[in-house]
């Protein structure tokens, strides 16, 4: 686990350079995310270039689409891409790499960035499954701003009601969203009261930033039977340095230069920690 947790940082900076080059990007909630996407990918899902384009691999949707620079470095690493091309071609003029995720890229599979289609849209893939008599499995990861939108409590009650077991779903709890506090805004909470009132097996990550806690919920995630599961990941918006860490401004901002030096110092450090 701490090969993965080096490498979620190292793709931190990728992405830092990535949204600095391309003067804009969803830098919060791409740093929260992260390790959620680097154990999905490097740990627990079936999902490889080679596979791909096949019938024998799980899918992933990312709901939460505005933190597409986290996805990019993530594919670009398992190799969907070359990592020199999304550094370069990133939110550049007539480029696939734009600010949301694009089915015309290797690796995606659902064009998303309307809050909220996520879910509702996975419930559908893994009727799908199922119907096909597949063991791939679906996973989605959403933003808790995103709870907002009714189509994921729609979402919510269909999974339950079709029993979808293949279904897993992550909610970046970092309780900050573009306008202030998710509980100031749409007050959320007792997420995990709601989301069991909707049929759903619920795991409360209390570090969704720690790679253990989270492979270890995706591992419980599989064992169940009857009902889908939804991951409650306690994350850190800006998760990686003090500069961007809690802090709602961070939600889309380009570091200036002190910033930049700051945060790759502070990334690399966390690196380095045990």
């Amino acid at each position: 686990m701490k090969e993965l947790k080096k490498l979620a940082y190292r793709l931190r900076q990728d992405v830092v350079d990535m949204i600095v080059n391309g003067k804009g990007g969803h830098i919060g909630g791409d740093m929260s995310v992260m390790d959620v996407l680097v154990t999905l990918y490097f740990k627990e899902m079936n999902i490889t270039k080679e596979n791909f384009n096949t019938k024998d691999h799980d899918h992933f949707i990312m709901s939460k689409g505005h933190s597409v620079e986290a996805l990019y470095a993530v594919l670009a690493e398992k190799g969907f891409f070359s990592r020199e091309t999304v550094l370069k071609e990133f939110s550049q003029f007539g480029s696939k790499f734009i600010g949301h995720p694009n089915n015309k890229l290797p690796g995606i599979e659902m064009n998303s960035g309307a809050l909220g289609h996520g879910l509702p849209v996975a419930v559908g893939m893994a009727i799908a499954e199922r119907m096909n008599k597949s063991s791939n499995r679906v996973y989605v990861v959403m933003g808790d701003g995103e709870l907002a939108e009714g189509s994921v409590w729609e979402g919510a009650m269909a999974g339950a009601n079709y029993r979808l077991d293949n279904l897993c779903a992550v909610l970046d709890r970092n309780r900050l969203q573009i306008s202030g506090s998710t509980e100031d805004v749409m007050a959320l909470d007792d997420l995990h009261r709601k989301w069991e009132s909707f049929g759903w097996h619920v795991i409360d990550v209390s570090d969704g930033n720690d790679i253990e806690k989270l492979a270890a919920a995706f591992e419980e995630a599989r064992m169940v039977k009857g009902k889908p599961t939804v991951l409650i990941a306690n994350t850190v918006k800006g998760k990686g340095s003090p500069v961007m860490e809690n802090k709602a401004s961070w939600h889309h901002h380009v570091p200036n230069e002190e910033e930049y030096r700051q945060i790759m110092s502070d990334l690399k450090a966390r690196a380095q920690e045990d």
